[in-house]
């Protein structure tokens, strides 16, 4: 298993896709599948059959996962002029030899 570049409660941006520069957090993280789920990215409605647990049934909106390859942790927001920064994530070993996740374009630990 890959080591975990991108944490839930993680800011990041679309880098690709039809939400491509859309700011979000990330909601959850599907390591196995390398699926990520983003807070109002990919909405879908899902029709719910009544059954003995949703006795209504109905339409349910929810966020559906996009591949983890399309989102990247953002650095700067961005403005109406500029897109927002991104960056990959990297990992160095710090003074108590411990394993901190830092941002390859500005060399920062988060």
């Amino acid at each position: 298993m890959a080591s975990k570049k991108i944490r839930k409660n993680d800011t990041v941006v679309v880098i690709s896709g039809d939400y491509k520069g859309k700011v979000s957090t990330v909601l959850s993280l599907d390591q196995k599948n390398n699926l990520v789920t983003l807070k109002d990215v990919n909405k879908k409605t899902k029709h719910i059959k009544p059954n003995q647990q949703k006795q209504d049934g109905g339409i349910e909106i929810k966020e559906f996962p996009i591949h983890l390859s399309n989102v990247a942790i953002l650095v700067k927001k961005g403005t109406a002029s500029s897109p927002a920064t991104y960056s990959r994530v990297g990992f160095s070993i710090d003074k108590n030899n411990k394993k901190q996740r830092v941002i390859k374009k500005t060399n920062k630990t988060f």
